[in-house]
Order: C-alpha cells, then sequence, then structure tokens
C-alpha cells in the first residue's frame, strides 16, 4: 500500500519546481535547492537499496533532483547577472 502512495504523494515536489520554470528566478531559494537535491539523493539511494526495489520513488526523485539542478542553475545564473540561458524559460 505505502509502497505506491508514498511515491505518487512525492510528486508534488519535482511537478512544483517543473511548474516555477517559467516563474522569475529572483524567488528560487538557493538554500532550499540544494536542501531538495540533497533530500531526494538520498531517498534515490533509499529507493533503490530497499528490497523490493520502488522503482516509482526513484523515478520521482531522479526527475526532483533534474528539476531542481534546472533551478539552481537558474539561480545561479541570475545572481552572476547572466541572462536566461533557455529563451523560452525567460521571465516575461
Amino acid at each position: 500500500f505505502t509502497h505506491f502512495w508514498g511515491p505518487a504523494a512525492n510528486w508534488g515536489l519535482p511537478l512544483a519546481a517543473l511548474k516555477d520554470m517559467r516563474a522569475s528566478p529572483e524567488i528560487i531559494s538557493g538554500r532550499m535547492t540544494v536542501a531538495l537535491m540533497c533530500y531526494s539523493l538520498a531517498f534515490m539511494r533509499f529507493a533503490y537499496r530497499v528490497q523490493p526495489r520502488n522503482w516509482l520513488l526513484l523515478a520521482c526523485h531522479s526527475t526532483n533532483v533534474l528539476a531542481q539542478s534546472m533551478q539552481a542553475r537558474r539561480y545561479v545564473r541570475h545572481h552572476r547577472g547572466q541572462p536566461a540561458a533557455v529563451p523560452f524559460l525567460a521571465h516575461k
């Protein structure tokens, strides 16, 4: 039961990060982004090591690491005064 609903509930993290890709980089918290990346990296390891392997949890946290990495890149570029790397992500 929890092998499905736990990971399903966790999908809110990467979905929120992906939704925020169009938001201004000013709202990104660098510390929270790093914390979420570390959290997801730890749970990726857990999802792989637990028996039976929890592939849904692994996919969720892999997606979150990717999304948070993209947010971290936007954060760094913004604070260095560089333009958005991808034109469709530029704040309008």
